[in-house]
């Protein structure tokens, strides 16, 4: 059995593990929100009026390639056979995906995956490289992201800056309750971005995002933010509540 992964509206073919009975598939979106709602301009308000207005988000943009659901009654995909029932593994990518600055939810792309219940999703942020072939592609539509997985636009303290960063990392994020996918349900899985806490030091305060391109003194801070502030959850009603 071969399951659709859909990035942007292009399909891809993906390898499953289940090859042995037919299966019924569902469809599932995966939707993006920056994760904290209202306009960009209020991003930092628990900061204060003055901090409120020192940032200004508008555009983020992250690259991820690979996704897989975990069965919830598996404990680890990596002990199972290639064989072997219990994880649906998605490779595919690498995306683009443009996390909407305003606090609506969008799709970004849509899964055909068994129905099941599902307690975890990873993906990578994955650093653009013109030595890997899987990127060349992506490399020639996108020439901006070489050696980049992040690129975010915008003015601090009225200045126009632009952070970028090689981060390069896998995403694990639990689902609670598990994700239950039924055959002819529409489901919807939201990933809320933290793009409010990517760019705090260690009292809560904005820093300037260029200090966190790298080589820079906030490097480190700002990766450490932005592995710390994604989570996802089942989000039938779009809203980019938990449980709605």
């Amino acid at each position: 059995m071969r399951y659709r992964f859909l990035f942007a509206g292009i399909v891809v073919t993906l390898a499953a593990c289940n090859t042995t009975n037919p299966i019924q598939l569902a469809d599932v979106a995966v939707s993006f929100t920056m994760g904290t709602p209202g306009p960009t301009a209020a991003l930092f308000d628990r900061a204060g009026a003055t901090a409120a207005r020192a940032l200004v988000i508008t555009s983020a943009e992250l690259v991820l390639r690979e996704i897989e659901l975990k069965r919830a009654d598996v404990t680890d995909c990596d002990l199972l056979g290639e064989n072997d029932d219990g994880c649906e593994e998605f490779e595919a990518g690498p995306v683009l995906v443009s996390i909407p600055v305003d606090g609506s939810v969008r799709q970004e792309f849509a899964l055909a995956i068994p129905a099941g219940s599902y307690d975890e999703i990873e993906f990578d942020i994955h650093k653009i490289s013109s030595g890997d072939p899987a990127d060349a592609q992506f490399l020639v539509q996108n020439p901006t992201f070489e050696d980049l997985s992040i690129r975010v636009v915008g003015t601090f303290e009225g200045q126009d800056f632009v952070f970028e960063t090689d981060l390069n990392v896998e995403q694990e994020l639990d689902f609670f309750p598990p994700l239950v996918i039924g055959e002819s349900v529409s489901t919807n899985i939201t990933i809320a971005v933290g793009l409010d806490r990517w760019f705090l030091d260690a009292n809560g305060q904005p820093v300037n995002p260029e200090t966190g391109n790298n080589g820079e003194v906030n490097e480190n801070l700002i990766k450490e933010n932005i592995k710390n502030s994604i989570e996802a959850f089942e989000d039938n009603d779009r809203d980019g509540n938990r449980g709605s």
